[in-house]
């Protein structure tokens, strides 16, 4: 696990903070006694973690588009960030069909955009792109992907974040090799946990259907994903952004994902959440023949693990225990922000 005393203090500049993995990683610095600035869109979507937890009042957010980098810049020269994590992006397949302009235009120019301002920063010792499990060219394995296996995410936004990957090591190699600055991506596989509101996404779906008291409808029952709580991936990225501010040699590209045996189908996946849920919900398989998404991905993590000592910490059951919990206190009007500071202490056990 990460030194959280390593960000007392600190000054961190995170994008894309009012988004669900932003708003929890926001909140776990906030509460490690670092100056957050954040930088991104308003909320994407209503409701919206961001606001239920009322992370804003205390971080410094600012409302702003990753492909503006005047404005971006501005930030930077005013904060003087020494650590940065980059999370903003169009985070969504189907949407990326839809959008691919705007989804090419804000992960990849987004991305160059960030790394431009660290070029021109005096402040910055470290910087971690997040990425996702689908950079990869999927060959549908039944083996985990490596760093070393060559990238082409199929679909816009799976490519797009390739491109960003790309982005980053071209930078790297070409402005950062001889500094102090240790630059690193993280690549997550699918992240669930309480307050992901996103459309298309399957828990979320679960929550809607159940808070509705209709049927689940799922798509791609049989989909294999590697499913993890939104907490073991951004205690990764924590990780790899204190040692390598301590060791520029630690940075590199690293896949962050749960154990083999959290490598659920989505048809299992959505009948541990009707047990765990209850009130007679249920499921039905409906698939709408909507555009292509890989049916399987798994990643290979053993350099997370050798490098770092890294191991996820919560079970697929055990984030699903987590979601529902801070679902039914939401629908119940209970203490959000009791929950999530007591499921934060309770993952650092």
């Amino acid at each position: 696990m990460p030194d959280l005393n390593h960000f007392k203090n600190k000054k961190i500049l995170v994008t894309g903070h009012t988004g669900f993995k932003g708003s929890w990683l926001s909140s776990i610095l906030i509460n490690a006694g670092a100056e957050v600035t954040g930088y991104s869109l308003l909320p994407p979507t209503t409701p919206a973690l961001f606001e239920i937890a009322k992370i804003s009042k205390n971080m410094n957010s600012v409302i702003g588009d990753i492909r503006d980098y005047e404005n971006l810049l501005k930030v930077f020269d005013d904060t003087q960030p020494e650590i940065v994590f980059h999370l903003a992006a169009q985070p969504l397949v189907r949407e990326s069909y839809k959008n691919p302009h705007y989804t090419y235009e804000t992960n990849v120019m987004g991305t160059v955009n960030m790394l431009e301002c660290i070029r021109h920063s005096s402040s910055v010792k470290s910087f971690l792109n997040v990425t996702t499990d689908k950079v990869y060219e999927n060959k549908e394995w039944d083996w985990g992907y490596r760093e070393i296996d060559p990238l082409d995410g199929f679909d816009p936004y799976s490519n797009s974040k390739s491109c960003s990957e790309l982005v980053t090591h071209s930078y790297k190699n070409s402005f950062f090799n001889t500094t102090e600055i240790g630059i690193s991506t993280a690549r997550a596989g699918n992240v669930i946990g309480g307050g992901d509101f996103a459309a298309d996404r399957i828990i979320p779906d679960c929550i809607r259907a159940a808070i509705k008291g209709e049927d689940i409808i799922v798509r791609k029952p049989h989909s294999i994903r590697p499913y993890q709580h939104v907490l073991d991936p951004l205690f990764a990225y924590l990780l790899i952004a204190e040692r390598q501010s301590a060791d520029i040699s630690s940075a590199g590209y690293y896949n962050v994902g749960p154990n083999d045996e959290d490598c659920y189908n989505t048809g299992d996946l959505v009948k541990l959440f009707v047990e765990k849920w209850g009130e007679n919900l249920k499921w039905r398989n409906q698939n709408d023949g909507g555009p292509h998404e890989a049916d399987f991905l798994k990643l290979d993590c053993s350099k997370m693990r050798t490098r770092f000592g890294w191991k996820p910490r919560w079970s697929f059951p055990t984030a699903i225990d987590k979601t529902v919990e801070w679902s039914k206190c939401w629908v119940n009007g209970g203490d959000i922000d009791k929950l999530m500071e007591e499921q934060i202490k309770l993952f650092l056990k």
